[in-house]
């Protein structure tokens, strides 16, 4: 519990997180998390990584034609960029988990920040096609220690009763990157260009490393011995459940929002996806107000609203035909189940299964990302994009069914924050 008394701020930027010499990182409180409030400047700089890491990831896909055409290789061999780069994170996330554990955490946040500044540094020069695809490959490794240890620093720096609310302000970055982000690259990559876009984007990682260094407080790596396999995870009540939502429910989101043109040509609305992308990002942010203000108390029923929503959402594409109105109201709907999906989830499995859960979830998620473009595309290829709500309503119907049986331990009634666990081993 936070002491009564408000502990005086930091003085010094590079100050540490106090903690005895034999604690687990993962187990340290921030100082800042001793006065019950939420540390926003920190808080804030980790949402900017999510943001970077996030428009790293996509912004090929807004600017697809122009990088195809100057890399001389079509454009579904441009698309592998974004694939590779998920499939990297993918698989990279419970490897380097272990083989980052002694790290100092601050030192693992800038690493991996620093690699994208050199991974988009590369892609903005480039001119050969394999050399882009090995940066990007390492883009998305360094978002694999990204995405495993965002969630971690973002609960030692909140007092427990906080945590989610910490979780929900740093990750909403990813709406962020999705509802602004990308379609500002793709406006700056027709107005300067794709190569000085991701120039750009190599700028403000250089700005972040700063603001990290300045603003988030450090904590030590996990001695030698003391950590426990990732894997063993999956044996504690709750995990299993978590990433069995994840793996639906990813994969309804990507398959609709990865193929969305053809989906709304095949409406006769193509001339409607810029708002239909805008009303899904002011939803998708209201999302992550709501969930902000409620997590720590409402688990459990914030993450049956969004799947009720989103399924909501499904089934009136099913029925709406090509009326704007319907589509328009069902974007919103899907925004607002999907805005605050994120935090939901990695709330649920780091209270079932601490760090190593969080790592098990980041394999997970991005193996689902990379899962539902593939099986978008051949759904698109074989069934028509009429095919995309139907496949999104039953998944989130497996999706719901777990949920509301995983009462006890993934999803519980009264959540009960646990301290995250070190993810060595």
């Amino acid at each position: 519990m936070p002491t009564s008394t408000t502990p005086p701020p930091l003085t010094t930027t590079t100050r540490a997180i106090d903690t005895p010499e034999t604690a687990d990182p993962a187990e340290a409180v921030a100082p800042e998390a001793r006065g019950g409030k939420l540390p926003l400047a920190p808080l804030l700089a980790l949402s900017t990584a999510a943001f970077i890491t996030l428009l790293t990831e996509a912004l090929p896909a807004g600017v697809l034609p122009e990088m195809a055409r100057d890399l001389s290789v079509g454009e579904p061999a441009m698309g592998q960029a974004i694939t590779v780069y998920a499939i990297a994170t993918g698989l990279a996330a419970i490897p380097l988990s272990k083989a980052t554990a002694p790290w100092r955490r601050r030192r693992l946040l800038l690493s991996a920040v620093g690699a994208f500044a050199v991974a988009n540094t590369v892609t903005a020069m480039s001119s050969n096609y394999p050399l882009t695809l090995v940066f990007r490959v390492l883009a998305g490794v360094a978002a694999a220690a990204i995405w495993t240890e965002l969630v971690g620093c973002a609960r030692r720096l909140a007092p427990p009763h906080l945590q989610g609310r910490a979780i929900a302000v740093t990750l909403a970055g990813i709406p962020l990157a999705l509802s602004l982000g990308i379609p500002l690259g793709t406006f700056l990559g027709g107005l300067i260009g794709w190569r000085p876009t991701f120039a750009l984007v190599t700028l403000a990682a250089l700005v972040l490393m700063g603001w990290i260094a300045v603003a988030v407080p450090d904590a030590p790596g996990q001695r030698p011995g003391n950590g426990q396999p990732v894997l063993k995870a999956l044996r504690l009540p709750g995990v299993a459940a978590v990433l069995l939502v994840t793996a639906a429910y990813v994969p309804a989101h990507t398959i609709l929002y990865t193929y969305i043109t053809p989906f709304l040509d095949a409406r006769g609305l193509s001339d409607s996806r810029e708002g239909v992308l805008l009303v899904f990002g002011i939803a998708s942010m209201a999302a992550v107000f709501v969930t902000g203000a409620l997590v720590d108390r409402r688990l459990r029923a914030l993450t049956i609203t969004a799947t009720v929503l989103f399924m909501t959402a499904s089934a009136v594409l099913i029925t709406s035909a090509g009326s704007p109105l319907a589509v328009y109201g069902a974007t919103a709907l899907w925004g607002l189940g999907w805005g605050g999906v994120a935090t939901l989830l990695q709330t649920a499995v780091t209270d079932a299964g601490g760090d190593r859960g969080q790592a098990l979830f980041v394999t997970v998620c991005n193996s689902s990302i990379a899962g539902g473009g593939a099986i978008g595309g051949v759904l698109l290829g074989n069934f028509g994009p009429a095919s995309f709500p139907w496949t999104g309503l039953a998944l989130l119907t497996v999706a719901l069914a777990v949920v509301i049986t995983a009462r006890a331990h993934a999803f519980p009634t009264g959540r009960t924050p646990s301290p995250s666990e070190p993810t060595g081993g």
